[in-house]
């Protein structure tokens, strides 16, 4: 089919692209490159350079390429800073996010895959975390989400608007050597370490060794992008079936240390560390049990730690300086 994806040009989004595309999908990427690369994207989409914001160039973009299902990724994505700018998360990603949604129902757009977040659960009373859970979003960055995930059930509702809520826990990993991670600041734990290994920082901040855990530091439930990237295809087309959510993890935790562990067997490189306070509203624990999707969908995560951080060190030594480094826009 015919889908927009919005945001295609980051991480996550620009993985799914390249599994819509090589799976024979028509692509338009909707991408402002605020936080995406323009070399990311897989050369077979048609590349739309816009802004949510831009109600007018939404309206653009759906009237010219008319969609049958739209992937949203486009968004402000660090937790920290939005709890420092509420405002920046509670008040761009949700406008962003309404314009998009007015635009697909005038246009008749049938499916819709929301990128959504783990974040939803805050401090979690039970690990794994289901569905199910209670739902209390430990950030603005959460809340947004949380609000779309609530609009889309009216889009259901009144236009008959399929859509999947898909919440991630941590993506990791990269697609291939050429199509990685490159966020500018970083903030994620594996490329971090991957950058001490490549010389770019002294040494790793460990946030916390006094937590209720095996080694005392925080446990994360890490899923590779192409393992994600196989969730979204399959959501789009199950959504013929009807409307959904689906909590996205391997179902395994680990460790800081353990993070940190792999990184060292991978690259060879000692990796040193410093211990830092606790930063405030880190879970000890946050693992995923994604039972439904693998239930009603078939979906198997299928790399797991070793080979999420091999991938991503075949990505982060073939391009120290991510995208730019290779001349591509960024």
């Amino acid at each position: 089919m015919k889908v927009l994806v919005t945001g295609g040009a980051g991480y996550v989004g620009s993985a799914v692209v390249w599994q819509l595309a090589r799976a024979g999908h028509q692509v338009v990427v909707f991408d402002s490159l605020y936080q995406g690369h323009r070399g990311a994207v897989h050369p077979g989409a048609t590349f739309v350079e816009g802004d949510l914001a831009d109600r007018a160039a939404v309206g653009r973009v759906m009237a010219e390429h008319t969609p049958e299902g739209i992937l949203h990724f486009a968004s402000h994505t660090r937790v920290g800073e939005s709890m420092d700018q509420p405002f920046l998360y509670l008040g761009d990603n949700v406008r962003n996010g309404l314009n998009l949604l007015e635009a697909a129902a005038e246009h008749g757009v049938g499916r819709f895959i929301l990128s959504s977040t783990a974040n939803l659960f805050g401090l979690p009373e039970r690990v794994p975390i289901d569905e199910a859970a209670p739902i209390r979003p430990g950030s603005p960055y959460g809340e947004g989400k949380l609000i779309l995930e609530q609009m889309l059930r009216w889009m259901d509702d009144r236009f008959g608007m399929r859509y999947a809520a898909l919440r991630y826990f941590n993506a990791a990993g990269a697609l291939s050597p050429e199509l990685g991670e490159d966020h500018t600041p970083e903030t994620h734990l594996i490329p971090i370490v991957l950058q001490v290994a490549l010389g770019q920082r002294p040494h790793v901040t460990v946030y916390g060794e006094d937590y209720e855990t095996p080694d005392g530091t925080c446990v994360r439930d890490y899923v590779h992008v192409e393992d994600l990237a196989d969730a979204h295809l399959r959501a789009l087309d199950a959504l013929e079936g009807g409307s959904r959510t689906y909590n996205l993890g391997s179902g395994r935790g680990y460790s800081v240390r353990e993070v940190i562990e792999t990184c060292r067997q991978v690259t060879g490189h000692p990796i040193p560390t410093v211990t830092g306070e606790r930063r405030p509203g880190d879970p000890a624990v946050l693992v995923a049990a994604s039972d439904r999707i693998r239930a009603e969908l078939g979906w198997r995560p299928r790399h797991d730690l070793l080979a999420i951080v091999q991938s991503a060190w075949a990505w982060h030594s073939a391009n120290p300086h991510g995208y730019a480094g290779r001349g591509a826009a960024s």
